[in-house]
């Protein structure tokens, strides 16, 4: 459908957007995490460079210095904590210290689900979105993923979710959908809703279950009614909350849900 094109070709240009950002992106606002690979550079202090880890304990051993605590601080930070550091010592008299992070490992959102390349990806920054991770795991799978997206992960030490309609993702009215991920979130995609129609139509089986699909859309899907269907005494076959199905006898204008069975009777004249 034409709204499913323009979402696939507005992921397409995040993709590259993302490619130039993971090569561009300013690294200052970056919060450090166990296992990433930093190197620290001082300024005309060539024996002060050091590429190492940062521990489990989220700490690294720098020259004069010892142990120094830098997990959980942003890059910015932690290159004045090690100035501060030299300076405070009386090592060097205005310390100019940098740090790049040469591998990430700590700040990771795992992207799960009918997505292209499910795999975890790095938070290469404080600011990346929605968008942006489904991009880096090359979009949603056309035709086989839900537009609802679901976000997982803890906000404020509490269990955080949230359902996300991600074609608003890029409607201007509601910009707002495309959230800010954290270290450790979990991004889901869920195979597309469907719908099982069977008995007199054309083409039993199921079908994709589009936004507020009613009865007679459903049997247009399935090609319509064959020469003995009728219109008449459709039913559908509901699962309730408590995993229990409900037969129901809807009108032609009502609306379907995920999962619903519908059956087409044969006409009796």
């Amino acid at each position: 459908m034409k709204w499913m094109r323009n979402v696939v070709r507005a992921l397409m240009a995040w993709m590259l957007m993302a490619t130039l950002q993971v090569q561009a992106a300013p690294q200052g606002d970056y919060v450090l995490g166990v296992g990433d690979i930093i190197k620290v550079s001082v300024y005309q202090n060539q024996d002060l460079t050091l590429e190492t880890r940062i521990s489990e304990s989220g700490v690294i051993s720098y020259p004069l210095l010892g142990t120094v605590k830098l997990g959980g601080l942003s890059v910015a930070d932690a290159e004045k904590k090690i100035a501060a550091g030299l300076r405070d010592g009386n090592f060097l008299k205005q310390p100019q210290v940098s740090i790049l992070v040469t591998l990430v490992k700590g700040n990771q959102v795992s992207v799960l689900g009918a997505v292209n390349r499910p795999s975890r990806y790095p938070l290469d920054t404080t600011n990346t979105r929605l968008s942006e991770a489904l991009a880096y795991a090359g979009g949603i799978m056309i035709g086989s993923g839900s537009d609802t997206v679901i976000v997982t992960g803890t906000r404020n030490g509490q269990p955080f979710r949230r359902e996300i309609d991600f074609p608003l993702v890029f409607a201007a009215t509601n910009p707002a959908e495309d959230i800010l991920l954290q270290n450790g979130d979990t991004v889901y995609v869920d195979r597309v809703p469907q719908i099982y129609i069977y008995g007199e139509v054309q083409r039993p089986g199921p079908i994709r279950l589009e936004r507020d699909m009613t009865v007679m859309q459903a049997l247009a899907a399935a090609s319509g009614l064959t020469l003995r269907g009728t219109e008449k005494g459709i039913k559908v076959n509901r699962r309730q909350p408590d995993g229990s199905m409900k037969v129901i006898q809807p009108g032609m204008n009502d609306t379907l849900q995920k999962d619903d069975v519908v059956y087409v009777k044969e006409s009796l004249f």
